[in-house]
C-alpha cells in the first residue's frame, strides 16, 4: 500500500470516531431510526466503531511488516509554529498492535451494548462519549509530539468520568470524582516534565528528540523530567501506591466503562514509558528503574494478596472489584519489563499490555454478564447453597469464565503466559549497570505473586462456577434451575476475544515479530 494511502486511514482512525460522536447527537435521518431513535443512535456506534475497526485492520494488512522499527503512515505539518507543535502521527511496531486492540475492544462494546444498554440518561451521550474516549485513545497512540500526547491522554478523562457518574453503578459519583481528581493530578505534573524536556530539548517531537536519545539533555534535566512525566504515566498504569482511583472506577462503572477503561486505558501510561521515558531520557530512566520495579513488584504482591482476600468465604468481595485489583498485579508485570530496560523485558511489558488487555477486557465482559443475571457480583452471594454453580445452570458461560480465570493466572498457551514470562526473564538479567542482585530478587517475588494469582483465580472458578464454599454444603452440586446461558450478541462480543486470547498464546511470533525491532531502536535510540 502507498504511503497516501496508508497516511489518509491513519488520519481517518483517529478523527472518524470523533466526526461519529458529534453526528450522534444529531437527529436520526427519518429512514435510519428503525424502532426508535434510541436503537438507531446505539446502531449507528456500532456502524462507526465498526468503520474504525476495518480501517485499524487495513492499516495492519498494509504495514510494512519487514520494517517494523521504521515509522510508517507518517504525516507532519506544522500546526502551532511559534511553539514548534507540530500535527505528526505514525505508526510502528510498538503502537500498531495497541491500535487495533483499541479498535476492537470499543467496537465490542459497541456491539455489546446495542443489545445491553446500560441504564441511565440518553443513550446519544452514551455513544457519542464511547466515541470520544475512542478517538482520544487512538490518538494517544498515534501522535509523535508531545504536547498532542498531552492532550490526546487528557481528552479521554472527560468521556469516562461521565460514562462513571451517569451510567455506574453503586457508589458512582464518588468514584468518578476520584478517577478524574487522581488522573488529572498526575496528568499537570506529567505536562511539566513534558515541557521540561521540549524546551532543553529544542523540539516537542518524540521522534527527533528519541534519536537523540538524551544527549541534548543533562542528568540534572532527564532526572526531574523522568520524575515527573513518570508519575503522571504511573498513576494511568496504574502503579502502586497510585492505583487507589482504580477498584472504584471499575466496580461502579458500567460494564463497557469497565471493559475500556481496564482494556485500553491503563495501556496508555505504560506506552508513555516505552514511547517517551525509556528513548528520550534513557539516564534518567537508568537511575529509576530499580525503583520502579520495586513498586511494580510490591504492586503485584499487594493486588495478589488483596484478591485473595475478597476471594474467601465471609470476605464480602466484590467480584468486579476482584479483577479490577488483579489489573494492579498483572499491569506491575509490564513495569517490571520496562524496569529491565532490556529488549526481552520490553517485549514482554508490550505483549502482557494486548494480553491484559483481551484477558481482562473478557472478564469485565463475563462478570458484566454474571451480574445480569444474578443481579450481584458479590462473591458470597454467587457462591451460597442456591449461588450461581454456572456449570450447572449456565455451562456455558461457566466454561467461559474458567477459560478467561485460567488465562489471567498465565497458563502456558494461552496469552497471558508470555508476557509475564518474558518480564520475568528481563530481570534475570537486566540492563549493564542496573543491580542484578536487586533484580533477581524482584523476579523471585514475581514468580511468587503468579502462585498466589493462580490461587485466587482458583478460588474463584471454584466458588462461582461449582457453587459452594468448598464445604460439605458445597461439596454437593447445586444446580438450581437453569439461566440463561450465552446469547448470541454475547458470543459475538466475547468470540475474537477468546480467539486471539489463544492465537497469541501459540503463536507469540506474530506480535513478538512486531514489536522486538521498534523496541530494539527505541532502547538504542535512532530514526
Amino acid at each position: 500500500m502507498n504511503h497516501t494511502a496508508m497516511q489518509l486511514l491513519l488520519a481517518g482512525i483517529v478523527v472518524l470516531p470523533l466526526v461519529g460522536a458529534v453526528a450522534a447527537l444529531l437527529p436520526a435521518p427519518p429512514g435510519l431510526k428503525g424502532s426508535g431513535p434510541d436503537q438507531a443512535v446505539l446502531r449507528h456506534g456500532v456502524t462507526v466503531t465498526g468503520l474504525v475497526l476495518a480501517l485499524s485492520v487495513a492499516l495492519a494488512a498494509g504495514f510494512d511488516h519487514d520494517r517494523p522499527a521504521r515509522m510508517q503512515a507518517t504525516t507532519d505539518i506544522s500546526w502551532i509554529p511559534a511553539l514548534g507543535i507540530r500535527i505528526h502521527l505514525g505508526v510502528d511496531g510498538v503502537s500498531l498492535p495497541l491500535l487495533v486492540l483499541t479498535a476492537l475492544l470499543t467496537f465490542l462494546c459497541a456491539l455489546y451494548s446495542y443489545k445491553k444498554m446500560p441504564a441511565g440518561p440518553s443513550p446519544k451521550a452514551f455513544v457519542a462519549l464511547i466515541l470520544v474516549l475512542e478517538s482520544g485513545t487512538l490518538a494517544s497512540f498515534a501522535v509523535l509530539d508531545l504536547v498532542l500526547f498531552f492532550l490526546a491522554f487528557e481528552m479521554v478523562l472527560i468521556p469516562m468520568y461521565f460514562l462513571i457518574a451517569r451510567w455506574g453503578g453503586d457508589g458512582r459519583e464518588r468514584a468518578a470524582w476520584r478517577f478524574i481528581l487522581y488522573t488529572l493530578l498526575g496528568s499537570v505534573v506529567m505536562l511539566l516534565g513534558l515541557l521540561l524536556i521540549g524546551i532543553k530539548g529544542g523540539t516537542f517531537d518524540m521522534v527527533a528528540l528519541a534519536t537523540d536519545n538524551g544527549s541534548k539533555l543533562s542528568h540534572t534535566t532527564q532526572l526531574i523530567a523522568v520524575l515527573a512525566i513518570g508519575v503522571g504515566l504511573a498513576v494511568k498504569a496504574p502503579m502502586w501506591p497510585l492505583h487507589s482511583w482504580l477498584p472504584d472506577a471499575h466496580t461502579a462503572a458500567p460494564t463497557v466503562g469497565s471493559v475500556l477503561l481496564a482494556g485500553v486505558l491503563l495501556k496508555m501510561g505504560t506506552y508513555g514509558f516505552v514511547r517517551i521515558v525509556l528513548p528520550i531520557a534513557p539516564d534518567g530512566a537508568h537511575t529509576f528503574a530499580p525503583y520502579l520495579a520495586a513498586f511494580a513488584v510490591v504492586g503485584i504482591i499487594y493486588g495478589s494478596l488483596v484478591c485473595l482476600s475478597l476471594a474467601r468465604t465471609g470476605g464480602k468481595g466484590d467480584l468486579k472489584r476482584l479483577i479490577a485489583y488483579s489489573s494492579v498485579g498483572h499491569m506491575g508485570f509490564v513495569l517490571l519489563g520496562i524496569a529491565t530496560m532490556t529488549p526481552t523485558g520490553l517485549n514482554g511489558a508490550l505483549f502482557a499490555n494486548i494480553a491484559h488487555g483481551l484477558i481482562t477486557g473478557l472478564l469485565f465482559f463475563l462478570v458484566g454478564a454474571v451480574k445480569d443475571r444474578y443481579g450481584t457480583s458479590d462473591l458470597d452471594t454467587l457462591s451460597g447453597a442456591t449461588g450461581a454453580a454456572l456449570y450447572g445452570r449456565a455451562p456455558r458461560l461457566g466454561g467461559l469464565l474458567a477459560f478467561g480465570a485460567v488465562a489471567s493466572l498465565g497458563l502456558p498457551g494461552l496469552a497471558g503466559f508470555w508476557g509475564e514470562m518474558l518480564a520475568m526473564f528481563g530481570s534475570f538479567r537486566p540492563a549493564d549497570g542496573l543491580s542484578r542482585p536487586a533484580f533477581l530478587t524482584f523476579m523471585a517475588l514475581a514468580g511468587f505473586g503468579t502462585l498466589l494469582t493462580a490461587a485466587y483465580m482458583l478460588v474463584v472458578v471454584r466458588r462461582v462456577c461449582m457453587g459452594g464454599d468448598g464445604g460439605e454444603e458445597g461439596a454437593r452440586p447445586a444446580h438450581g434451575p437453569a439461566l440463561a446461558d450465552v446469547q448470541t450478541y454475547e458470543f459475538a462480543a466475547w468470540t475474537p476475544l477468546v480467539a486471539l486470547t489463544v492465537l497469541a498464546g501459540l503463536w507469540p511470533a506474530a506480535l513478538l515479530g512486531l514489536t522486538d525491532p521498534a523496541v530494539q531502536q527505541l532502547l538504542r535510540g535512532g530514526n
